[in-house]
């Protein structure tokens, strides 16, 4: 199983990425919800996604929205990851199970992404 990354963010997605896998984890990441929903829908189980709601495409609205119609897909915990100062509050719109506060402390990402995904290797 592995951690999604929905992000349009370059650097925070390459970012996150690279701590989650010094964490030990298995780690995808993509640029907006479309590639989330295309990913989800492959043959590589996910654990947790990391999800931004300002990205162009297709949003982490639009994403939420589309998973929540796939039976398959709809039960994937959703960690939204905003900068925006109602993160919590837009978390809870979405029925997500939580939310990280850009910028992300390194702590409460691992923390945060333990709750769902084991880790497949050893910590560097």
């Amino acid at each position: 199983m592995h951690v999604l990354i929905v992000d349009d963010d370059l650097d925070i997605r390459s970012t996150l990425r690279e701590a989650l896998e010094f964490e030990g984890h298995t780690v995808r990441a993509v640029a907006n919800g479309r590639e989330a929903l295309e990913d989800l829908r492959g043959q590589n189980a996910v654990c947790v996604i990391l999800l931004d709601l300002m990205m162009p495409v297709m949003n982490g609205w639009e994403f939420r929205e589309e998973q929540l119609k796939d039976p398959k897909i709809a039960k994937v915990p959703v960690l939204v990851i905003s900068a925006d100062g109602n993160a919590e509050v837009k978390a809870a719109s979405l029925t997500a199970n939580g939310y990280l506060k850009k910028p992300i402390r390194v702590k409460d990402l691992f923390d945060a992404v333990a709750r769902y995904c084991p880790r497949i290797g050893p910590v560097n």
